[in-house]
């Protein structure tokens, strides 16, 4: 089971980062591991990605946005990010997203299209972060579909789950553990969130 830790505690622009990082430090806890902001020594892969400098065998992601983080920690390489739903820009699409996908957003209701949108986005952002890509990388060549509740996409040995949170905070993740590739819908008043990915047996 992969435990991701969420927050929807709106916080002032200069306190988000370090209130995501008071978020990992919860999460890494559970996870068997010290961490606290700014003074855990980390180590930095070619892009940047960090990881903790004393437990190599535990890899995290961090990821956040006004009015929401998540974080997670796995047994390998892996990414996340979040967004709060707002209208999107077409031209972002343009650029990143594939004629497949681009093709789904211009079939999708107008009013479905920002959330279709951020979907696609974060899926994306989170297989990213999780290959320790840099800003660079040519994200219109990973293309993500949808059937149902189960995600599809051209990334072989990635894994994705998705939460979509009261309909107005998009988390996605990415892993090589064997989960289901799937979106769960979630309803909730509570702004401190622990959402568990069940992992597929072998």
């Amino acid at each position: 089971m992969i435990s991701v830790y969420v927050s929807l505690e709106s916080v002032p622009q200069a306190e988000q980062r370090r209130h995501a990082h008071g978020l990992l430090t919860e999460c890494l806890a559970a996870a068997g591991a010290e961490y606290a902001f700014e003074k855990t020594p980390l180590v930095l892969g070619e892009q940047g990605k960090p990881s903790l400098a004393e437990r190599p065998d535990i890899f995290y992601n961090l990821s956040h946005a006004v009015g929401v983080c998540a974080c997670f920690a796995d047994a390998d390489e892996c990414g996340i990010d979040c967004e709060c739903v707002r209208e999107y820009r077409p031209r972002v699409a343009q650029r990143v997203f594939s004629a497949d996908e681009l093709a789904a957003l211009e079939a999708a209701a107008e009013g479905e299209r920002d959330m279709l949108f951020f979907r696609i986005w974060t899926l994306k952002e989170a297989f990213v972060k999780a290959i320790g890509a840099g800003i660079g990388y040519p994200m219109n060549t990973i293309s993500f579909a949808f059937s149902g509740d189960e995600i599809s996409a051209n990334a072989d040995g990635w894994r994705f789950a998705q939460f979509i949170i009261n309909e107005t905070a998009v988390v996605s993740v990415c892993t090589k553990a064997e989960i289901w590739q799937q979106l769960k819908r979630i309803e909730t008043h509570n702004k401190r969130l622990i959402l568990n990915i069940e992992c597929n047996a072998k």
